[in-house]
């Protein structure tokens, strides 16, 4: 079978890592299999592998091809939801410790890139959260607040700051994420991948799981070109998900997002955004950007839609928001620009637990998920060995249905009223 090839983006365009992996030609039997090889499914099996479990990883197409492979590379504690929406579900306590979750999740990605040696995934320390409106000293309570409950180091940019740092007149503070950081999602979890072989993990692209047989103590997965038969499954597929567990299927929604590569123009690019961290703007329907290729270029993403095939006009539509934030980058041309599909629960936590004995599922970061994966593919793989029930602590988020159709109309108006919403204070902030 040829190799189906990664989408065109960046990364996949400055993608270091060649190793390729057979598609299933026959019937095995291993401890463990996962299917879905993003970011989720590559940490559970290598948590797994480490252990010296027998390990089967299963991918439709190529080792992080989904919105593992195209995202904007953003590592930062937190999830799509606020803290407090995650204390009204679960109360201070169980929130306190979700939250200190999502911080190991940074920990583990900035780990396994230290002591796997992986260059290749270069990572740059920094994310700037940045406000197009003037919070009134709101800012600074939740910054004081963050680091007085979780020890985080969070430095405060008044104005000045932010006009010093960004060419633009559009910020009016923010803050500094400095244990936050940017990398090359793409190589991170090719190079992941390239270890989990090493230790003996078997790895499958271009298979698409046809069926599943959950019904005996030892489950079936079958493909076109053979079967695998395992005493544990685990689902950790995302916005590309299809009908093969209905019940996952139904609980999240693919929301697409858009992000774009600038030509190089390496004075232009550096003197418009004077840092090497990377910026996330603070609204609920903004973007985020960093430079890239030793700041000679623009990584540029935001916008999101129900909408799961391509519009034409992707580049246009994000070069309006970039020129609108930079107007001096109004003749910088588009190299290329792309989508990616996103899995949201309408509860915007992950989807992490156990279906029934022997079938996990580990899927739904869509909004923050390079931490949320590697804690999520962390706890999945403890709970399948026996070893800790951490992943309980996403019990009371569940499965909930997603809507259908409504849930789609819902999540798009929803997402029209956050623009809305963020035009007005920001008009206010003028």
């Amino acid at each position: 079978m040829i190799p189906s090839p990664y989408i065109d983006n960046y990364y996949s365009r400055t993608a270091t890592t060649a190793e390729t992996y057979p598609a299933l030609e026959e019937d095995i039997d291993v401890d463990i299999c996962i299917i879905g090889a993003g970011l989720a499914g590559l940490t559970a099996a290598l948590e797994l592998t480490r252990a010296g479990r027998s390990v089967a990883l299963v991918e439709a197409h190529r080792v992080a091809w989904g919105a593992s492979g195209r995202n904007g590379g953003f590592v930062s504690a937190g999830y799509a939801t606020g803290l407090s929406q995650i204390e009204k579900r679960v109360g201070p306590h169980d929130a306190r410790k979700l939250y200190r979750l999502s911080m190991e999740g940074v920990e583990i990605v900035r780990r396994n890139i230290s002591d796997l040696h992986l260059t290749e995934a270069q990572p740059v320390p920094g994310i700037v959260k940045a406000l197009r409106y003037d919070s009134r000293g709101a800012l600074r309570k939740t910054r004081d607040k963050q680091e007085r409950a979780f020890g985080s180091k969070l430095r405060y940019l008044s104005r000045d700051e932010m006009a010093a740092i960004f060419d633009t007149s559009k910020y009016r503070e923010g803050i500094l994420d400095e244990q936050a950081f940017h990398f090359h999602p793409l190589n991170y979890g090719r190079s992941l991948a390239r270890e989990i072989a090493r230790l003996g993990g078997r790895i499958f692209e271009n298979t698409p799981v046809v069926s599943v047989d959950l019904s005996s103590a030892k489950k079936c997965v079958r493909a076109a070109g053979g079967a695998i038969h395992a005493e544990q499954l685990l689902f950790a597929t995302g916005g590309y998900t299809g009908p093969l567990l209905p019940t996952l299927a139904r609980s999240f929604l693919p929301i697409a997002t858009y992000v774009l590569l600038t030509e190089a123009s390496p004075d232009l690019a550096r003197e418009t955004i004077r840092t090497s961290a990377a910026i996330l703007d603070d609204r609920r329907a903004g973007d985020y950007y960093r430079l890239v290729e030793d700041g000679t270029r623009i990584l540029w993403g935001g916008r999101i839609t129900t909408r799961t095939t391509d519009p034409r006009n992707i580049a246009a539509l994000l070069r309006r928001e970039m020129v609108g934030t930079y107007p001096q980058l109004s003749g910088l041309k588009v190299d290329v620009a792309w989508s990616g599909l996103m899995a949201y629960a309408r509860h915007l936590m992950p989807q992490i637990g156990q279906l029934q004995p022997g079938v996990w599922y580990c899927t739904a970061f869509g909004g923050h998920g390079m931490n949320t994966t590697a804690i999520g593919g962390t706890v999945i793989a403890e709970g399948m060995m026996g070893s800790t029930d951490r992943y309980r602590l996403f019990a009371p988020f569940g499965l909930p249905w997603n809507g259908g159709v409504f849930g789609k109309v819902a999540a798009q108006l929803t997402y029209w009223g956050y623009q809305a919403t963020d035009a007005v204070r920001e008009y206010r902030s003028v």
